[in-house]
This record gives C-alpha cells, sequence and structure tokens, in this order.
C-alpha cells in the first residue's frame, strides 16, 4: 500500500470499531434484556436527530468532493469543500450540545441511570470523534491554505478514512438509539 498513513488510520479503525461495538451492545442490553427502564429514549427527538445526521453524511459528500478537487490539482475547488465539510461537522456537534443541554434541563444525566451514562457515554464517545475528525480537517485545511500542499495531498487519505468511519458509525448509532425505540 502506497499511503502508509492510510494504512495505520484503518488499523486505528479497527480497534475503535471494536469499541462502538461494545458501547452500542451495551446500551441495546440494558435498553432490550434488562428490567432497567429507558429513561432516555422518550425524550429523545429522532426527527431533529435525523436532521443533524443529514448533515454528518452530507459532511461526506462534500469531503468526496474536495478529494476530486485535490485529484485534479484543483486547490480552490478542494479548499472550498473541506471548509464545508468542516462546518457540516460543526454544525452536527452544535446540534449534539444542544440535545445534551435540553436533556440536562430535564434532569437527564450521565449519573441518573444506565441509560443516562450508555446514552452519553456511547453519544459523547461518537462526538469526541467528530471534533477530532473536525480538528484533523482543519489541519488540513490550513496546511492546503499554506506552502504545505504535498503534505496535506499525503495525509489527506487518513483523514478521508476516519471521517467516512465517524459518519457509518453514527448510522449504527442512530439506528439504535433514536430509531429502534420508535419500533
Amino acid at each position: 500500500m502506497k499511503d502508509k498513513g492510510k494504512l495505520l488510520m484503518l488499523l486505528m479503525i479497527g480497534s475503535e470499531t471494536f469499541f462502538f461495538i461494545a458501547l452500542i451492545i451495551g446500551y441495546v442490553y440494558y435498553r432490550n434484556f434488562t428490567e432497567a427502564t429507558d429513561t432516555v429514549a422518550q425524550h429523545l427527538d429522532a426527527v431533529r436527530a435525523g436532521i443533524f445526521t443529514l448533515f454528518l453524511i452530507a459532511s461526506s459528500g462534500t469531503l468526496m468532493i474536495s478529494k476530486r478537487a485535490l485529484n485534479k490539482e484543483n486547490f480552490k475547488g478542494f479548499n472550498i469543500f473541506l471548509l464545508l465539510s468542516i462546518v457540516l461537522g460543526i454544525v452536527f456537534i452544535t446540534g449534539q450540545v444542544t440535545e445534551y443541554i435540553g436533556l440536562y434541563q430535564k434532569q437527564i444525566t450521565l449519573s441518573k441511570d444506565v441509560f443516562g451514562s450508555s446514552f452519553f457515554t456511547l453519544t459523547g464517545f461518537h462526538g469526541f470523534h467528530v471534533i477530532l475528525g473536525i480538528l484533523a480537517l482543519l489541519i488540513l485545511l490550513i496546511m492546503s491554505l499554506g506552502k504545505l500542499r504535498r503534505v496535506s495531498i499525503a495525509g489527506f487519505g487518513g483523514v478521508e478514512v476516519y471521517w467516512h468511519f465517524v459518519d457509518v458509525v453514527w448510522l449504527f448509532v442512530f439506528y439504535f438509539v433514536y430509531i429502534t425505540p420508535l419500533l
């Protein structure tokens, strides 16, 4: 494989996959196979979360467009679509933060019960990964605006794989946390 950064990122993503699988299984287990009452699901707004999910998924689309521009050495297009990916990621995180504020106002907290703990742990770790991805995208943008274009091209593969991973993980989180309680 030519891109060692991308290979290393794939190895890291492999370990992160198991981490998120464990968190999702824990959440689903407590909801479906214990006597505990799910205190979180009734306070979640699946439609609102779905709208913010669309922003996150759109950020993967704009990242793919920025890659296409980068491959054509269209640095202006690369920068525009990379910035758009960053903005869409920030919109998603803003949605998550405002959801947390609303839940805290309803006394749904990390320490309330097993569902508060598992919800905030699962979505919080995902949000942390999105923030790391936004920072990585910002670093690429800053580098591409300067004289380090070659470094940004070399680093793009690993960051791109990471960002798409974060999006795919959210689709599973969204399904198991927001959709399945409605079924």
